[in-house]
């Protein structure tokens, strides 16, 4: 028995036996017979990797520790490798030139329609973080003059409201441990609450905190397991998530509520980016739907305060272990700002503090993992990468390169200072460099995370002495990467 193999149209995944011979009896006689069977064409392999095998014996370490196999795995096969999975063809890129191609240089090629994303929209919707390149292009258009300079200067008022409420409620807490990352979790919410939405979000904190978490942990699940279940299913995975997105939703609903009894007067500016969302119009005239809103506020309330509470998680916990590193942040604060709150205007002279920040998103990047789709042929490095590949870039990876940063795992502010002590921009802007993502991609609210962080920083470590109680936490890598088990510290108030 023999059989004859030929492509089928219009799918590159699949081969199609046509034609199998039945072979002669006793007569000597024989045919062809039609089959139509369809059996997986393996993709084809361009650059180098680990074997199948080692690959299911990486199983148990990839589901624990994902960090420390992917660095495994660049280390053993190098810069750009393939990973052997039949499709779509998977590749990791950890050559800075490299990821700049894929981001930034020839960005059109790549495209968001991957696990990954797909998985986080169960909870995000089709939001400005999630949507595909032809969605999103109009989505950034749309809520760009949300973090304007003018509205970024209202940031830093939300800021020390926020920073106010905490030391509040630390004043009875004086000498015992407290949970840092859930305290940097709320006050995030509070920040963006106020400033991207107008409004006050303390009341529901532990709430939206828990429901985000809740909700992402389960987006790491099913980013990671080949078999999708139905939302519709009610298994305890999807149980979970429904019920974080309601609370999300819910929240959606109480602002949206608030807003339509203080609408906008006719000719009055914007205040926020909820009447920006509430005043779009579309080419044919028509409104964003309430769907599409709660698609972009839900992206905002996620995406906009999860990632700088893992921030400043982890730059409490460097500091907390580095008192040279805390005592020269305190001295710069306390010559720039007099003793005084710090504002917008000193963040131009708060260079050491700006370098610390820069540094904890050097080591603990948010976003430890970006995937994209190519959307046509590409070569990166000398590697050949077909269309509809997933490309998978780890900033945890790429902030480690040893050529780009020597001695990676050292906590080092200077690196991102000049002789002068002066903040690097240069530095902040390499290829090597990518905690908010790179080119049209680019974060949108970096620049008001950035400003976040420092203000926070600058504010907290005036007033308080944050000390370890335990080893340094390990790094759990979810949707951000997070503490195994929150940040305990005891607190000091000075």
């Amino acid at each position: 028995m023999g059989f004859r193999v030929a492509g089928r149209p219009g799918n590159p995944r699949f081969t199609k036996i046509t034609r199998e011979w039945a072979g002669a009896g006793e007569s000597g006689d024989g045919r062809w017979l039609d089959r139509g069977v369809r059996v997986p064409r393996p993709m084809p392999v361009t650059a180098p990797g680990p074997p199948g095998g080692e690959m299911l014996r990486s199983i148990g370490e990839m589901r624990r520790d994902p960090l420390a196999f992917l660095v495994r795995m660049r280390a053993a096969y190098g810069d750009v490798l393939q990973f052997p999975i039949p499709t779509p063809a998977t590749y990791l890129v950890s050559d800075p030139g490299a990821v700049r191609r894929v981001l930034v240089t020839n960005a059109r090629a790549y495209g968001k329609r991957t696990p990954q994303y797909s998985s986080l929209s169960l909870v995000t919707g089709e939001g400005l973080l999630t949507a595909d390149t032809a969605a999103w292009r109009p989505q950034r258009t749309l809520v760009q003059p949300a973090f304007h300079r003018s509205a970024l200067d209202l940031v830093a008022e939300h800021v020390a409201d926020a920073v106010g409420r905490l030391l509040s409620a630390w004043r009875y807490l004086d000498g015992h441990v407290v949970d840092v990352d859930a305290a940097m979790m709320h006050l995030a919410l509070e920040v963006v609450g106020e400033s991207l939405f107008g409004s006050d979000l303390s009341g529901e904190a532990d709430q939206l905190a828990r429901a985000t978490l809740d909700a992402l942990d389960v987006v790491v699940k099913k980013a990671r397991s080949p078999l999708q279940v139905p939302l519709a299913v009610p298994t305890p995975t999807n149980l979970v998530l429904r019920r974080a997105v309601g609370r999300l939703d819910a929240t959606v609903d109480t602002m949206l509520a608030e807003r339509a009894r203080r609408p906008l007067v006719d000719g009055e500016p914007a205040r926020d980016m909820l009447d920006l969302l509430l005043a779009s119009h579309g080419d044919d005239g028509s409104t964003l739907t309430r769907a599409q809103v709660r698609d972009q506020v839900v992206t905002f309330i996620v995406a906009g305060h999860e990632t700088v509470a893992s921030a400043l998680t982890w730059t409490w916990s460097l500091l907390a272990r580095d008192a040279d590193a805390m005592a020269r942040l305190r001295a710069e604060v306390a010559d720039v700002t007099g003793g005084a709150a710090p504002r917008i205007d000193d963040l131009p002279r708060l260079h050491y503090t700006s370098a610390v920040l820069d540094e904890v998103l050097r080591l603990y990047p948010p976003a430890w993992l970006v995937t994209r789709r190519s959307l046509e042929p590409d070569v990166l490095g000398d590697v050949d990468i077909p269309a509809d590949a997933l490309v998978i870039v780890s900033p945890w990876i790429v902030h480690r390169d040893e050529h780009a940063w020597p001695d990676p795992e050292r906590f080092d502010p200077t690196r991102f200072l000049d002789a002068d002590g002066v903040r690097r921009r240069d530095l902040v802007a390499s290829s090597a460099y990518l905690p908010f993502g790179a080119g049209p991609r680019l974060c949108i609210g970096r620049d008001m995370a950035l400003l976040e962080g420092v203000l926070v920083l600058a504010s907290l470590a005036a007033r308080v002495d944050l000390e370890p109680v335990g080893p340094p936490p390990r790094a759990v890598p979810l949707v951000t990467v997070r503490p195994a088990h929150g940040l305990p510290l005891r607190l000091r108030l000075r």
